[in-house]
Parts: C-alpha cells; sequence; structure tokens
C-alpha cells in the first residue's frame, strides 16, 4: 500500500469541525429515522464485504444510504455494489483503497468488517476523518488496539457502535436474562458458564495461486508478510463459495495472525453479556487459568512452530477469577449459550431460547415494568443499527460502546494468551497488565508490517 496519499492529523482534525458539525442533528419524531440532511438520511459506506460486511448493510437500509463500498477483492466487491444497487435504486461508488472513503466529506459513518487484523488501524483513521464508527466485533487483535480506540474516540468524540448485535437482539433473550440478574431472581451469582463452540483442526494447507481479483498484499496489511495458502475443497453454506481451509476468506478466524479463535468469535458475544449482567463492563478478572485445552500445532514461547495449519485453539476449559468472588468458565463443551448459577437457582439463554425455573417463574412472578428498558437504558432499539444512529443524533456513545466491550474482550484475548503460554496470568485490571510476567505481556500488542501502520 503506498503512504503518497497519506494525510497528516492536522489536515484531519481542521476538517472535523465542519463535519461533525453537520452530524450533530435535531432529533427526529421517528427514531433513527435518519439525519436531516438532503434527503433526510444519513450517509453510510462499508469496508469489507463479505458474509458479515453485507449482513450489516443489509440491516441499515431502512436507516441510511450506502454512497460507497470497498473491499480488496474485486468478486466481493462488484457483487456487493450490485446488491446495494438493487436494494437502493443507486449504485454506491466502489473502491479497493478504504482510504478514498475517508477522504470524501459527504459520508457521515463507516460500517467495517474487515477481518480483525485491519479493525483498529479502519477505525482510527475513519475517527480522525470525522467519521462516526461502526466496527464488527471482535473490536481489536490485541488489548494494546482496545486502549488506543478508546484514546481516539475520546478525543475526537466521534460515535463509535462495536457489533456485538446481542445487545439490541430483537427477541431480548439476552436483555431479559440480564434483568434476571439484575433483580435478583438468581440469588446472589456464583458461577456463569460461557458455551462457545470449539473449532476442528485443519490439515497442511499448501501454498496455492491467489485467487483473481483479489490483492493478497492489501488483505495481509498489517499482518506479516506470508504466502496464500488454500486447499481446493470448496466451503458450503454460510461462507460458501471459498476453500474449506485457507489462510484468508472465512477461515481467517482460526488464524492468530488475524483472529483469536472461538475465543474473540462467539467468546465475543457471550462473554459480553456475561459481563453485562455481572456488573463487570467497567473492570476485569484478577486470574485466568486454562485448565485443558488443544492446539492444533506445536507452539514454542507463545508462537507456533508451523505455518501450514490453523492455529487456534480447539478445545479448551477456562477458568475466570472475576470480582465478587464469581467463576467464569468459558468452555468449547457443551450448549452454545450461557448458564447463569446463582444461590436461588440458575437459567440458561443462548440466541434460540431462555430456559430453567427464574425463567418459568415469570408467569407469577414478573419482571417489574421497565426492567429489560432499564438493561438497555430506555426504550429498546429496533436493531444494533437504529441504536447507532440514535447515538450518531445525540452525539451519546451507543449499547456496544467501546470501553465495555474492550474490557470484556480482555478476557477473550487473555485467554488466548494463557493457552499460547501454557499458564495462568494474574491481571491487574486497574493498570490493565499481566502481572509479574513480562513474556506474557509482549502478547498485549504486536507491530505492524511496514507500510501499514495507523496513519495519525
Amino acid at each position: 500500500m503506498s503512504t503518497s496519499r497519506k494525510t497528516t492529523r492536522r489536515q484531519i482534525l481542521q476538517g472535523m469541525a465542519a463535519v461533525g458539525a453537520a452530524s450533530i442533528l435535531p432529533s427526529a419524531s421517528n427514531r433513527a429515522a435518519g439525519f436531516e440532511s438532503a434527503n433526510g438520511r444519513p450517509v453510510f459506506a462499508t469496508i469489507g464485504l463479505r458474509n458479515q460486511g453485507w449482513t450489516i448493510t443489509q440491516k441499515s437500509f431502512r436507516f441510511a444510504d450506502f454512497a460507497a463500498l470497498a473491499d480488496v477483492d474485486a468478486n466481493v466487491l462488484g457483487d456487493n455494489v450490485e446488491k446495494v444497487k438493487m436494494a437502493q435504486g443507486k449504485a454506491p461508488d466502489a473502491y479497493k483503497d478504504y482510504r478514498k472513503i475517508l477522504d470524501r466529506k459527504d459520508i457521515d459513518a463507516v460500517m467495517i468488517a474487515t477481518p480483525d487484523h485491519w479493525h483498529t488501524k479502519i477505525a482510527i483513521e475513519a475517527m480522525y476523518a470525522g467519521k462516526d464508527v461502526y466496527c464488527e466485533k471482535p473490536l481489536t487483535l490485541t488489548i494494546d488496539e482496545g486502549k488506543q480506540i478508546e484514546k481516539v474516540v475520546k478525543e475526537t468524540g466521534r460515535v463509535f457502535q462495536v457489533g456485538t448485535m446481542q445487545r439490541s437482539e430483537s427477541e431480548q433473550r439476552f436483555l431479559q436474562a440480564v434483568a434476571l440478574v439484575n433483580n435478583g431472581r438468581v440469588g446472589t451469582v456464583k458461577k456463569v458458564t460461557c458455551g462457545i463452540n470449539g473449532m476442528v483442526a485443519s490439515p497442511k494447507i499448501p501454498v496455492a495461486p491467489v485467487p483473481d481479483g483479489l490483492d493478497w498484499d492489501l488483505w495481509l496489511g498489517p499482518a506479516p508478510k506470508v504466502d496464500y495458502r488454500a486447499l481446493p475443497e470448496l466451503r458450503e453454506g454460510y461462507g460458501g463459495g471459498v476453500p474449506l481451509y485457507s489462510n484468508c476468506h472465512y477461515s481467517f478466524r482460526n488464524w492468530h495472525e488475524y483472529s483469536g479463535g472461538k475465543l474473540t468469535d462467539w467468546g465475543a458475544h457471550h462473554v459480553d453479556i456475561a459481563c453485562w449482567a455481572l456488573g463487570a463492563s467497567d473492570t476485569g478478572p484478577s486470574k485466568i487459568a486454562p485448565l485443558d485445552y488443544s492446539l492444533p500445532v506445536a507452539y514454542k514461547d507463545g508462537h507456533p512452530t508451523v505455518a501450514d495449519q490453523y492455529n487456534a485453539a480447539t478445545k479448551f476449559n477456562i477458568r475466570v477469577d472475576m470480582p465478587n468472588d464469581v467463576e467464569m468458565i468459558i468452555t468449547s463443551e457443551g450448549d452454545n449459550g450461557i448458564l447463569f448459577e446463582g444461590t436461588k437457582g440458575r437459567f440458561f439463554v443462548n440466541r434460540g431460547k431462555i430456559v430453567g425455573r427464574p425463567v418459568e417463574d415469570l408467569v407469577q412472578h414478573p419482571l417489574p415494568e421497565g426492567a429489560v428498558e432499564a438493561v438497555y437504558g430506555g426504550p429498546v432499539s429496533e436493531n444494533h443499527t437504529a441504536n447507532f444512529i440514535e447515538g450518531m443524533k445525540s452525539r451519546k456513545q451507543p449499547i456496544s460502546d467501546v470501553w465495555t466491550h474492550n474490557r470484556m474482550l480482555e478476557i477473550c484475548h487473555l485467554s488466548n494468551i494463557a493457552m499460547r503460554l501454557g499458564r495462568e496470568l494474574n491481571w491487574d485490571p486497574d493498570k490493565r497488565e499481566i502481572i509479574g510476567d513480562e513474556q506474557a505481556n509482549s502478547f498485549l500488542s504486536r507491530e505492524s508490517r511496514k507500510g501499514f501502520e495507523i496513519q495519525t
């Protein structure tokens, strides 16, 4: 990626006043109905379009107009331009280089759904360019990236929504779960178990030709320069049309170079709800202990020793010591979802059900009126994008803000570090560092590849 188009931080901040002023508009009578711009709607752009990128774009047509899309895969970009054109009657502009979107003054906000290793760079540069940001989970690749993002949100005053959509889930099971805990329906919480599934190991994945239309160097971006790898067998269903085994599309979650396996995938959802219910969204654990786990390849000093197989943990049971003597278990075993256990009972919640005696008791002993709204901080938004736009209008942070997200994501990142090093970690939630373990602390950050540093 050439840096010849680099904009200085001074130039960006000078342009922010006009952009920011244009974003602070009077509230509409209908919540999230849109800005009072030329056509009454905010202007969005999406960066990263495969799978979840299209999902969040599609869910946002009701509230916003999409002026531009960006993706490093020309095939994905072209397909999505056509889908957006069909949905809104006008084709968005298409770019391989996301920075061309950030240069545009007509775009109010960006939605980011790239692989995880790109999130922080794009999000920070977008905020300095005067854009509000919706970024998919997990927000960061490392713990220190979360601190960087928090600093820039505070400095720029941009509104930032993280895509942990369970907080705005339409069926409101997770909001009800938090309300049950908050209203003492399980008594004092003693244990919470987050079932987040495991993953399968891969066979050896050979070096392969880069697919036509994919800019592999730009896909890697801040990550180390490596060969593209893939097996010819194609994936079916969600994520279909791409190799079943690769180090790129869809499978990137199984590589620590780009993501954090199931811990930062499903973990970013269920650990989030658990921390919310426990009231631990502004603090953190004291200890993370990997009880048992399986890594698919050999590791040395916390780093995989081979480059041709998935390297994120396949199975795991991790104990996390949370405030108030609550034990959290993060496991690849059992049903996907969250089990809350307290002195008065227990219940289980996931995307398909909420079950247990405290739930059954609601027939005779319902929650107080407004209990769910109290959890959400007001009337529950129609969906996660609606909540984001409400925040853009009010200039208040949405329901999935960066601070609470990073606090719970630290648990997921620390769990991965503990497994990679094969030992328990003691965590200082105030200093946000690992206690007495210099080697482990070295995993809190990661250096970007030369030429792909964050431009400030």
